[in-house]
Order: structure tokens, then sequence, then C-alpha cells
């Protein structure tokens, strides 16, 4: 890490090689080293734009912030020597640069080119030294004298080294091996932590021995021994202050008893000693002051820490050190994620009320002062907002995450709302309260997959226990006494099932085994009151998860509606949701897997369908397959597996990892690896509800009105239409029944089904209709003003003339069908050789089109509704799966994956987004005055007291030092950018135009100050005429006649 107290911006290099620079919330900056080594340390040219970075590689890379795309301007490769520490003094060029040999070479930051200044390992130790001291691992000037250079060896010793006469001034030496050093302002002193947990504070005239020593968390022996040794101090800064103690900030050199023990940071002040312990491991800190000058009180009033997975800033001026609230998400999730969509241009109502619910769940005990790292600027389009952004994000834990973001690209996201799924369920409290599933042996509460509407705010998730919650938005706080419970019976075998008429408009005979049709507390009345489980039967009726008995205290945000459990069949748990899809107009849910799918009404809480997957085709339907029992085979848990229970010997369709729908995978690696010609040749038994899209379409080939239907897609391709029948709004709608009636196959694709959509005569997207937001638990009135259902458009079709096409997306197609006759005008085949992990409907550039994400890592688009392929780039293959869950598209050619389990990467396939680039982004450098340099006083300027300057340039430059060995380091010019020269031009411009105003000015000062001396001759000619005439007056006369 690296930071610039004058500027206020943050830089933090990552082990890939990346550049994270961070100023104040909404700036935020991504580079990348070409070369993807680890960045080993940063510092910045203060105050001047610009940035040093050294590499694990052994280059240092010189980087240009004053523009808004940061480039690298000076790149130094060292071929003979590894870098393992560097230094850059305040207000400097010259870099010193510490090496594994342990010699010092000196850089010019302007030119990139090393000096022949050269400070050997050998000339610095003592002469009766026989063993090498080491690698360099720390280089400092004295604060108050810029000639002497303060170099620490691993070996444990330290040397004072006299830049003017070449020469060591004083040597330190101790037994332990040495990590890092830090200077006390006044330059007298300075304190060392060593591998065995002990600090040394030395006095810079003696060098025999330490002044003190001491060991922070050591235990003290009564008898006067040493201390037991402890873990290494890793580092440790020295801060002063003008009012009181100094600051002692230290990581490291716990106790080696304390086992387990996460990681710690150690405050010293005076004579107390806080341990404030950590989330993750500690990469670096650092202590923020108020100065950027070394020889003046420093005036610590921070601490920034920088952890595996977080970054922290601890305030140093409130009692008990707390931690101030952090604007950069991240660390956006507490566990995995596994679930993740993008939303873009939403209601412009959203963002405010989520949030004002979301900023009551802070958690209490953050420092009240301003974030500290406050540098950089907006971007135009930052700070005139055009469009809201939304994405979710669902963990392991079932914990929801709402973050918004802003147009540009870089420009950081913020979280919004949180909401966790598992306050709706009792929780075992020991191992023996064990829910009563193994469908998961761990994390019985992860999210599986979401269904959200916008407009009406309602929510809709599935979990890996085989359960949906319903969930509506409110502003007021309610405490629910009963949560509203469905359970549903869903199973494979239909022997004693009638198969809905296709025909039909009425709610279809619902199997003899499904599920009540009302909310229930306990199971169904034709059901025993209590579930078989016992040792002797199987489990039968019994959900996964029980849902909370007692009253439940529901804050403002998201409030359960409904709660949706699968209950065990004969033995068998209820095999994982699917598919998952909700609709705020019509007030329904439908959710399915491998066995069928299930339509709820939220509103009536009842069940409407409870249906196979092989019901779903009409009777004369030739995709028709036979129902199987899926008790052959158990479905494995917990990892991305098949739901294969057996062979059909008519089937022999390609598979990907996702058309059996993954289950929650522990890891992110793929459980199974198979290409797609591995899975061609496996025979599928079960077909499972893979999509779903609610709709107003025509269900026949006969209709002419378009009516309210659901399409259904399956993991072999098949999409089918199923009618919905609803009542009049009002209280109709509250009370006569829902009618659901399938309507048999409208197309079949190769692959599983991934997404459909529709689209009017014109090409314009159809979104499903949706009912505006209303808070429930408001008063009667208020519901009637704001809940009104959004009006469908309704266009008719004449005999023989289609006003509708139905756009499919499989894992290997894509195919157009015009409605109502549901005729193919429309196919393109969109990979041979691997599959489609995504694919979502978009809007870009004013049309509509598909963008599809192969397994391959080519992001593709196709046109809507000719499906004209329209862009194929290879951006990444997929290495994870991390990658294939949480991959999503949105609109204005957007996109966002989690490219690690702590960052979202957002990307952009847009020309237009592209272009527009400068003036989205935001500006890291700002000019900004230096602070004035600490006023030395007037003894310590009489006697010389106050800090020593150094002119460097005499010492390293090519004159007094000669020229460096050219085989020690290549310099390689940086790749800069256009932005770079166009800035580097207007700047020139800028320049030139500021010195002709100037110039004028000047002039225009010149004829005025040749006025007024004009103006002063004219006036001291008439001064020495009255003088003359004066003296001549009284010239012959005596002194008594005057």
């Amino acid at each position: 890490m690296a930071f610039d107290p004058v500027q206020k911006i943050l830089a933090i290099g990552t082990q890939t090689g990346a550049l994270r620079l961070f100023g104040r919330a909404g700036v935020e900056c991504y580079c990348q080293h070409e070369s993807g080594a680890a960045v080993i340390q940063l510092q910045f040219l203060i105050n001047e734009g610009a940035l040093v970075s050294a590499l694990a590689d052994d280059s240092i890379h010189l980087w240009n912030l004053r523009q808004k795309i940061p480039a690298i301007l000076h790149s130094l490769k060292f071929n003979r020597e590894r870098i393992t520490y560097c230094h850059l003094p305040f207000q400097s060029k010259w870099l010193y640069i510490g090496t594994e040999r342990g010699n010092i070479h000196i850089v010019n930051v302007e030119s990139f080119t090393l000096s022949g200044y050269v400070i050997m390992w050998n000339k610095a130790i003592e002469l009766s030294t026989k063993t090498h001291p080491g690698p360099v691992v720390h280089i400092s000037d004295n604060p108050m004298d810029e000639g002497k250079l303060l170099i620490g060896f691993e070996c444990g010793v330290v040397v004072l080294w006299d830049l003017k006469s070449k020469k060591a001034d004083y040597r330190y030496n101790y037994d332990e091996a040495i990590h890092s050093v830090a200077w006390h302002h006044e330059g007298k002193q300075f304190v060392c932590s060593h591998s065995d947990g002990t600090l040394t504070t030395w006095n810079v005239r003696a060098p025999a021995k330490p002044g003190q020593i001491i060991t922070p968390h050591g235990k003290q022996p009564k008898d006067g021994k040493k201390p037991e040794p402890c873990k290494p101090i890793l580092k440790v800064e020295y801060k002063t202050t003008r009012a009181g103690d100094p600051f002692m900030v230290l990581s490291g050199g716990l106790s080696y008893d304390t086992v387990g023990r996460r990681a710690c940071l150690t405050v010293m002040h005076g004579k107390s000693t806080a341990v404030l312990e950590m989330d993750y491991a500690i990469v670096d800190f650092l202590t923020l002051c108020e100065t950027p000058y070394p020889n003046d009180f420093q005036e610590p009033y921070a601490v920034v820490v920088l952890l595996e997975k977080d970054l922290v800033v601890i305030d140093l001026g409130q009692i008990g050190y707390p931690i101030f609230e952090n604007p950069y998400p991240l660390t956006i999730h507490e566990s995995p994620v596994t679930c993740c969509e993008y939303f873009a241009d939403c209601p412009d109502d959203l963002i405010p009320a989520l949030y004002s619910v979301g900023s009551r769940q802070k958690r209490q005990g953050y420092s009240k002062k301003e974030w500290p790292i406050s540098g950089g600027n907006w971007g135009q389009v930052m700070k005139c907002l055009i469009h809201a952004q939304l994405s979710i994000t669902w963990t392991v834990f079932s914990a929801m995450i709402l973050t918004f973001s802003f147009p540009p690209l870089k420009v950081m996201l913020q979280v919004l709302y949180k909401l966790k799924t598992a306050k709706v369920f009792e929780r075992a409290r020991g191992k023996e309260e064990k829910p009563s599933t193994d469908i998961v042996e761990e994390d019985p509460f992860a999210i599986q997959t979401l269904s959200w509407c916008p407009e009406s705010r309602m929510l809709c998730v599935a979990g890996v226990s085989a359960h949906v919650i319903v969930y509506r938005f409110s502003k007021q706080e309610i405490t629910t006494e009963d949560v509203q419970l469905l359970e549903v019976r869903m199973q494979c075998e239909f022997s004693d099932v009638d198969s809905p008429d296709p025909g039909g408009e009425q709610t279809p005979t619902l199997p003899t085994s499904g599920a009540p049709s009302s909310p229930q507390e306990t199971e169904p009345p034709t059901q025993p009151s209590t579930g078989s489980n016992s040792t002797d039967g199987p489990r039968d009726n019994i959900p996964c998860l029980q849902v909370r008995s007692s009253p439940l205290k529901q804050s403002p945000g998201y409030q359960v509606e409904l709660v949706i459990q699968l209950v065990w069949v004969s033995g068998e748990p209820p095999q994982q949701i699917t598919s998952l899809a909700i609709n705020s107009s019509y007030g329904l849910v439908v959710f399915g897997n491998s066995n069928g799918l299930a339509v709820v009404d939220y509103l009536q809480k009842t069940l409407l369908l409870n249906m196979g997957t092989s019901e779903l085709y009409s009777p004369s339907d030739h995709h028709q397959r036979q129902p199987r029992s899926p008790r052959k085979a158990r479905q494995p848990s917990g990892a991305l597996c098949d739901s294969n229970d057996g062979s059909n010997p008519s089937e022999d369709r390609c598979k990907s990892p996702t058309s059996g729908k993954p289950q929650y995978a522990k890891d992110n690696s793929f459980t199974r690896s198979r290409s797609s010609s591995v899975t061609s040749i496996e025979r599928e038994s079960r077909e499972a509800i893979s999509s779903f899209h609610f709709c107003e379409s025509f269900p026949r080939k006969t209709d002419s009105l378009v009516s309210p239907c659901l399409l259904v897609g399956t993991t072999q391709g098949s999409v089918m239409m199923v009618a919905v029948g609803l009542p009049p709004a009002g209280d109709q709608r509250l009370q006569q029944p829902v009618g659901i009636s399938s309507c048999g196959t409208l197309v079949r694709l190769k692959g599983g089904i991934l997404t459909m959509a529709l689209l009017d005569s014109t090409g314009a997207l159809l979104p499903p209709s949706y009912e505006s937001w209303y808070d429930p638990n408001a008063s009667d009135e208020e519901k009637e003003k704001s809940r009104r259902r959004r009006p469908a458009s309704l266009p008719s079709s004449q005999e023989g003339q289609d006003s509708q096409f139905a756009v499919v997306c499989s894992e290997k197609q894509a195919k157009v069908v015009a409605l109502p006759s549901q005729t193919r005008i429309y196919k393109h085949n969109i990979t041979e050789t691997s599959f489609v992990l995504r694919a979502d409907v978009v809007q870009m550039a004013g049309a509509n089109c598909i963008a599809c994400f192969c397994a391959n890592g080519h992001i593709m688009t196709l046109s809507l509704p000719s499906l004209r392929p329209l862009l194929d780039v290879n951006y990444l293959p997929l290495t994870d799966m991390r990658i294939a869950r949480t991959f999503c598209f949105s609109n204005l050619g957007q996109a966002l994956y989690l490219t690690s389990p702590t960052e979202i990467q957002r990307i952009t396939y847009s020309q237009e987004t592209c272009d527009n680039l400068q003036e989205m982004l935001s500006e890291l450098f700002t000019p900004v005055e230096t602070p004035e340099a600490p006023n030395r006083g007037f003894f310590k300027g009489l006697f010389g007291g106050g800090a020593q300057s150094l002119d460097r340039e005499d010492l390293f430059g090519e004159t007094a030092a000669g020229k460096a060995s050219r085989s020690l380091a290549q310099h390689i010019p940086g790749p800069g950018s256009m932005e770079g020269m166009k800035g580097a031009a207007s700047g020139v411009v800028g320049d030139l135009a500021r010195a002709r105003i100037a110039l004028d000015e000047r002039g225009q000062k010149l004829g005025e100050l040749e006025e007024r001396t004009a103006a002063m001759m004219a006036s001291a000619e008439s001064f020495s005429k009255h003088a003359h005439d004066m003296m001549l007056k009284y010239k012959d006369k005596k002194w008594y006649q005057l």
C-alpha cells in the first residue's frame, strides 16, 4: 500500500499485478501491469500525480496519475539483482532501491535512469564481518539530515550511511533479524522490529547497544530473565504528536501460545496498549498523518489496514479506536456468492427507497468522522446521474446484498441493503438438533436462484433446502405472529394422475398427491398431522427446514409474505429448485425442478398447479416423454451433479453442467469436468424445468387476442405454453380461483433452455406486465391510490397474420417463432463445440439483441429478430464455477461477474460506452498546494539545529557519479496513451494561453509603472526648483537676520 497525504489517494497492489487506486466515495481506478507479477511495494511522488511500483519480477514502473486512465511512463527491468525494498524521499527525484545482494542503487525518477552512485554491501558493513548481511529490508533518510541514509539488513545489522563522504558513520548490531525500521521525527532515535517479537529503540549516537528493548506481547519473567520469544513483528511505525505521547503501531508479535488467534494490530499510546483483532490476515498497514514532512510532528489520525479480503481504517482520535464506515464494497458479502443478477434502468424512486431502509441497518460503533481518504473528483456523468443500476448478490448464508452503481464502468458499487432469509427458519442449536434434511450437509439456507420485479419491488428467492420465500417491500416495521406457510408435495410418479386437458380453460385436476391449497402452519389435513420421521418407516410429508413458530419482528424493507416448502415423499428428499419466476401483475409465483413445476397464488396463499414435466406435453405431442420414478437412484448433494436415475435409449442429447441445473457447490471448481463431446453421449433420464417467462401472448394457434401466459423451458430444449385465466381485479381476484391450463409444446431446441422473451411486430421488446409498488402496511386509501396494474398492450391478430415473436435461446441454439401461428422464422446455431452458460435479451444502442456468454470464453451478440451475429469476442475462458454462476448481462451493453470471492468485475461490450469512457471516469489528481515546511525556529536556525538539506544532484548526477553499468538494468519506455498525448497537448496550449495572458498583464502593469514614474519625476523636479529658490532667498543673510 501507499498513501499520498496531500492528494488523499490510496494505492493498493495485488498478487496478480493489479493496482487499485481509491479516493473519495465514487472515485476508484483499476490498472494492470502487463507482466502480471506481484506488486511488492508502492511509492507515491507526493502531490506530483505519479506513482512508482516495484514488482516481483525485479522491475519498477512510473505511473502517470494526472490522466483519467493512468499509464506507465517509464519502466526499468533489473537483470542481475532482485529488488527487495524501495524508498523515495519527500520532494526528491532520486529513488533508492535495495536488492537481495545487499546493494543499493539510485534511480532518477524523471528519466528512469540509473545513477553511477552505488552503495555496496561490503562497504556498508564492518570489514571484520565474515558473513553476508542478507537482503536490504529497509531504507530511509534521517528526517533531520538528508545526507544520512539508514540501511537495514535482514541479519540484524543497521548502518547509518553518509552520502557525501560515502562511508558508514555508525553500525548497529542485534542478534535477531530485522523486519522494519521507523524513525522518530527529530532524527535522534529509531525503532526496529525483530523476528523474536521484540522492539529495539536505538539512539543514533550510541550504536553499542539499544537504548530500550521491549516485547509488547511477551510474558515478563519475575527472575529478570529474557522474555519468551514471540512471533515476528512484521512492521512497526513510530508517529509523534505535539500534545501527547507518541503512537507506536505494529502488526504481529503475538505470543506463540495464542494458537488459532486471529491476526491483530497493536496500538501503543503512552502506557496503554490496545490489541485490535482482524477478521483476516494482515497484509500491510499505513498510519495516516497530517503532514507529509518527516521532520515535523506527525499527528497521526488514522491507520489503514489492508487485510486479505477487506480494507479497514481505524480512527486514532477517538477512545476505543473505532473503525470508519467503509464506502468501498471490497467485501460485498460474508460468504461465497451463489447467485448474482444485474438490473439497469431501475425506477427512479427505487434507489432512495432502498437507501432509506438500508441506512437503518448500519451497525453502531463506527467513527463519526468523515472518511479520511477523500482525494479525486467525480466524472462529469457521475455528477448528473443518468440511469440507476442495481446488482443483487446472494450468498451461502442466505444474505442478500443490493448494490447500487453509477454509470461509469470504473466507479465502485455502493451497498444499499442487506437481507437475511435465515431469520424465517428455526436454527439448530446443536449437532443433535440438525434440520430434518440431508440434501446438503452444511449451509441449508444457501440461496440458489431469485426473481425480482423492480417496479413492484416483489422479491422471490429459492434455497438449496427446496424452499421458496416471497417478500414484499414495506417502509413500516411490523411483527408477524404466524409466518404464512404452504407445503407442496412434488413427485415424479403419475400413475394415479389425470393428464390435463390441453383444450380446457379451467384449472386441471391436480395430482392426488398434491400439496395443500391453503397456507398451513402444520401438515395438510389430508395427511397425518405430523410427518413420519421414525426409524420404523421412511420420512414423509416433512419439510427440510422448520419455519419459525415464534413472532417474527420485521424491520422496514423486505418482509416475508409467504414461505413455500417442498416436503419429503415416501423417504425421498425433495429435488432442489432449478428455476423460479414471479409476476406482480398476476400475483403468481412459479417454480420448477426435475420433478415438474408448481404455480402458487401468493395473494390467496393457494397452490394452483402441481404438475410433472411430462404432463405439460399435449397427448398429440410427439415430444411427450413417459414418466419415470426417481427412486432408482438418489441424487447426490452438495456438488454439481446430474439428476440421473437411468438411461433412455431413445434420447441422446448434448448436456452442459448447467442443463442439469447445478446445485450449490462448496468450492469454486467444477465437481465434474466434461467437454461437450463427452456429455453428448450421456443419456438423460429426467427432464427438469430450466426457465420461466410470464407474458401476454397467444396461448394457442387459434387465438386472436392476447391473454396472460407462462412460457416454460426445460433442460431437454422444449418450450411449452401455459395459459393463465385471471379473475377480474379487486375483491374478485382475492376470492375466485385462477385458471391454469397447459397448451402443449411451442418449439424445440438443442440443449437446455436459458432465456425467453417476447417481441411485437416491430421488433420492440414486450416486458412482462407488473403492478406498481404500494406499501402493504399502509392505509387502504393509500393502497388504492398507488395500487394499479400496469396496462398491458392488447394487440389483436388478424387471421393469417402474426403480431408477436417469441425469442428462445438454449445452450446451443436460438430461434424466433411467430405467434399465434407458432411458425419458426429464424434459427441460428450459436456454438457446436461449446455451450452457452448465460444468455439474456438486452437493449443496446436503441435496439434489442441476445447476449451470450459461452464456456469457451466467447461473448456473442445476435440481432433480433433476424438472429444475425453482431459480435463474437474471445473474452474470458471459463476457469471456475464462480464465473458461470454469477455472470449476467444487462442493458446498455454491460455485464458483470465475480472475478474473485470478494470482487465484482463490470465489463462493457458497447462501443458507445467505450467512446464516452473519458467523460465517465473520475479524476485522481487534483491541483493542491503542498503544505508549508515546518518552521525551524530562531534558535535552531541560528545554531544549526534544524533539518539539513542535501543537493542530491551533485552527488548522484552523471557529472559527479558517472554512468551506471548498462547490463545492470534495462530501460523500457512506457506505452503512454492517446489521452496522455491529448492531455499533454492541451496542457501545452493552456500553458501558452496563460503565458500570453500573463504577458499582457505584465505589459499593462509596466505601462502603469511608467506613468507613475513620470509623475514622480515631475514632482521631484518641482521640489528641486522650490528648494533652489529657497536657497537663493536666504543665501547672503546672516544667521541673526533670519
